[in-house]
């Protein structure tokens, strides 16, 4: 029965989770953690982690993660684990395959349409919003700790982002390179 809720739930984040990996996050995370408790909210921030250091799209190796670990949560079978990995991130990949099969036939017929040019003006703000509920996930407990739990960890961490952010949008830094010296400063002041 959990395989058949975990190709349901990932078949359906697949199908609703516009804006890429990143926008699908919060889908996962919703799904995972607060309806079906398959893991905690600091193991999915692991599996976000992890999934943003390995190559590949962040959407599909969050997937391949969750549906590892729920599967091996549940039944405490490696083996278990890796099947739920394999339907999940394939249940996550269908919809987008099928979807791209028929879309692309359409679209070269009428990508010029009014209605075609509609429907994409009114997915940019939702893609939006799925963009910036996935920022706001990862803003929390487990990655910059708490004024009332730690003060010194959490202005540490305000300022590390602060600094990272400032210098790729104002100062045109490389993004890589601010990833490395931002966990460069965590690895000296933590």
């Amino acid at each position: 029965m959990l395989y058949v809720v975990l190709f349901y739930t990932f078949f359906t984040i697949g199908l609703f989770g516009f804006g890429g990996g990143y926008g699908m996050l919060s889908l996962i995370q919703h799904d995972v953690v607060k309806v079906h408790h398959w893991l905690s909210s600091a193991e999915f921030t692991d599996i976000v982690a992890i999934s943003q250091m390995t190559p590949g799209p962040i959407g599909i190796n969050s997937a391949t993660y969750c549906g590892y670990t729920a599967v091996n949560n549940a039944t405490g079978s490696m083996l278990c684990g890796v099947a739920g990995s394999l339907l999940a991130t394939f249940a996550l990949v269908l919809p987008s395959f099928v979807l791209m099969i028929i879309i692309s036939k359409m679209f070269l017929k009428h990508m010029k349409s009014s209605v075609v040019q509609d429907v994409f003006k009114c997915l940019r703000p939702a893609v939006v919003g799925l963009l910036a509920a996935a920022t706001l996930m990862l803003c929390n407990e487990e990655n910059f700790s708490s004024p009332q739990e730690s003060p010194y960890r959490f202005g540490i961490s305000v300022a590390i982002f602060a600094v990272t952010f400032l210098g790729v949008k104002t100062m045109h830094i490389n993004p890589i390179k601010m990833i490395g010296c931002a966990a460069l400063a965590g690895l000296i002041l933590f």
